[in-house]
């Protein structure tokens, strides 16, 4: 259980504090509680994710105020948080790291065919419905979206290329291990489940993606990075240059060799360019090279070459 409560300490200490002070107190609490340890211990390893726990509770018994409330609702729906914790995944299909993805997009020779590894709901797949605003830039969303696209604010340094329009995307799809239909009430519940308790705006600018992705469906098919890549690469059309993308995901891919076993698969695929946002631990060679790495941060690479630092929800971005 020494592992379990290493992980709560580091997401109290590098993810949560600063970003969510309930979920800090709370991640400290699991940390120190032999009675949630335990219960922990008893799930599958890949379901033991702080992100995951919270996010069950809060969706079983409503967000726990303090760690007293925390162990009631663990003592009183024990097996209904641990039921939605072995079907549930973390899925946090966050739009607003879309403000960080663009500068990368805009500098690629379209038209683009844009494939989204660990996909979720596809949220990610419609930058081009968005707006943006960087501080010392703007980027209105199309005409057809100005009433209903959220506005993704987002800190950039002045040396980042902010983009002035929207890259042409002719074709787009998205891989999951488990997609998320926002047809569906309870999927929906569930990605809103996973918006953090203090991030109001978040929520709110994911709502009117959903509404987005709701007129627009995004495609997403359910496969694995490891096996059904090849064959989505295959279906996107001649004409367009393949953006393969990620963000969040490879941490969920447990071994390093299989990490970079994906890495060097895009780098040889000569259709295929390929941009990574993810934390420094995913590539922590690729981090090392960069200088002082930014642990509470992540680090976006296009085809192995790190160009930014970016926030973990698309808040920020610090190119190189």
């Amino acid at each position: 259980m020494q592992s379990i409560k290493a992980r709560y300490q580091r997401f109290a200490d590098v993810e949560a504090r600063g970003r969510s002070a309930i979920y800090e107190i709370l991640a400290r609490h699991v940390a120190q509680s032999p009675r949630v340890l335990v219960f922990l211990a008893g799930l599958p390893q890949d379901r033991q994710q702080p992100n995951l726990l919270f996010a069950a509770m809060r969706l079983v018994a409503g967000t726990p105020a303090s760690p007293a409330e925390f162990d009631a609702a663990i003592a009183d729906h024990e097996e209904a948080i641990a039921g939605i914790m072995r079907t549930r995944t973390t899925q946090t299909n966050e739009p607003g790291r879309c403000a960080v993805l663009l500068p990368a997009l805009a500098r690629i020779e379209g038209p683009l065919a844009l494939i989204e590894v660990g996909a979720s709901a596809g949220l990610c797949l419609l930058p081009d419905a968005y707006g943006y605003d960087w501080g010392h830039q703007t980027l209105a969303p199309p005409a057809r979206f100005a009433a209903t696209a959220p506005v993704l604010a987002c800190a950039a340094t002045q040396n980042t290329p902010l983009p002035l329009r929207h890259p042409e995307i002719v074709w787009r799809a998205g891989l999951d291990l488990n997609p998320l239909d926002m047809s569906k009430d309870e999927d929906v519940a569930w990605l809103e489940h996973l918006v953090w308790p203090e991030h109001h705006e978040r929520l709110a600018r994911l709502r009117k993606a959903i509404a987005i992705a709701r007129s627009e469906r995004p495609r997403v098919e359910a496969g694995d990075l490891r096996r059904d890549l090849p064959d989505l690469i295959a279906a996107a059309p001649r004409e367009a240059t393949v953006v393969v993308f990620h963000t969040a995901v490879l941490n969920y891919v447990s071994q390093q060799d299989d990490r970079d076993a994906f890495a060097e698969s895009m780098m040889r695929d000569p259709r295929v360019f390929w941009l990574s946002n993810e934390s420094p631990r995913a590539f922590p060679q690729s981090a090392a090279a960069v200088g002082q790495v930014h642990d509470d941060m992540f680090l976006l690479s296009g085809n192995g070459e790190p160009l930014a630092w970016t926030g973990p929800h698309g808040q920020e971005i610090r190119w190189l």
